[in-house]
């Protein structure tokens, strides 16, 4: 772990010898840019990664937000999304499972009793659910595979399990078929494997778009998945050119849309 954000007397850099190291900036900024905050949009991360000043792919370990900076300590500041955020936070972590730079590190944390005094949480100390004799209490499993007993688990929500399969599948495809309106609705595919459409503006998308895969049918792994041979939500019409309509109300639960080629029918 290096925490370098731009101004300490310790680099990164000086670790690529030894592996990948931390790129704290990741999370910050991508925070920023998906809170919207300071002018940033969506549509500047057509060069995300090392046009943007982080460490070279092979070295990057890059993820959301981790077991410090979800509580204020550590580096990223304000701007780290978490569970606390969700809709924002899937958003993010699906960005970041999405885009090949760097190898990527899902969270997965337990609540604690937030209580911000003048700004600061003063229970970002307390430790994992517990009982009254301090022994951690058990990961329960719920009905719909989540977790309970005050563990988060965000690795078992459904956008985001369907996320890592979705960078498997990918795997090793080139960065491409990128699109922005100008604002914060962007999309991109992983060569002829998979593709992405977000929409973090404040008006529904409506569009057509190349998206590089095979014609077909696909399930939309995002609002639902595939389950035998249909869907369980949002389906998308890829036509024999690659080209496919996306509608996504700024609304919507989770307002984007991912598709592959292991979730076609």
């Amino acid at each position: 772990q290096v925490i370098d954000l731009g101004g300490e007397p310790i680099k990164g850099s000086d670790y690529f010898g030894n592996g990948r190291v931390t790129e704290f900036k990741y999370g910050a900024k991508l925070g920023t840019v998906i809170r919207k905050w300071n002018g940033e949009k969506m549509a500047y991360l057509k060069n995300w990664g090392e046009g943007w000043g982080f460490v070279p792919s092979d070295r990057a370990l890059v993820f959301v937000d981790n077991h410090d900076n979800q509580r204020g300590h550590g580096a990223g500041g304000a701007s780290i999304l978490t569970f606390w955020d969700p809709r924002l936070y899937k958003v993010a972590v699906g960005f970041m499972l999405a885009h090949p730079y760097g190898f990527t590190r899902v969270m997965s944390s337990f609540r604690w009793p937030r209580s911000f005094v003048n700004g600061r949480d003063v229970n970002d100390w307390i430790g994992p659910p517990s009982n009254s004799d301090g022994s951690t209490k058990p990961v329960t499993i719920n009905a719909d595979t989540t977790c309970g007993n005050g563990w988060v688990c965000e690795h078992r929500w459904r956008q985001i399990k369907n996320m890592v399969i979705f960078r498997n599948v990918v795997d090793g495809q080139p960065f491409s078929n990128w699109w922005d309106n100008g604002s914060n609705q962007v999309a991109f595919g992983r060569g002829n494997k998979g593709f992405i459409v977000f929409n973090n503006d404040d008006w529904s998308l409506n569009v057509t778009l190349q998206t590089g895969l095979p014609a077909g049918t696909y399930c939309d792994v995002i609002s639902g998945q595939k389950k035998g041979d249909s869907c369980t939500a949002v389906e998308v019409h890829v036509a024999a050119d690659g080209v496919a309509n996306f509608l996504i109300s700024n609304e919507d639960e989770d307002p984007f849309i991912a598709i592959h080629v292991d979730a076609k029918l």
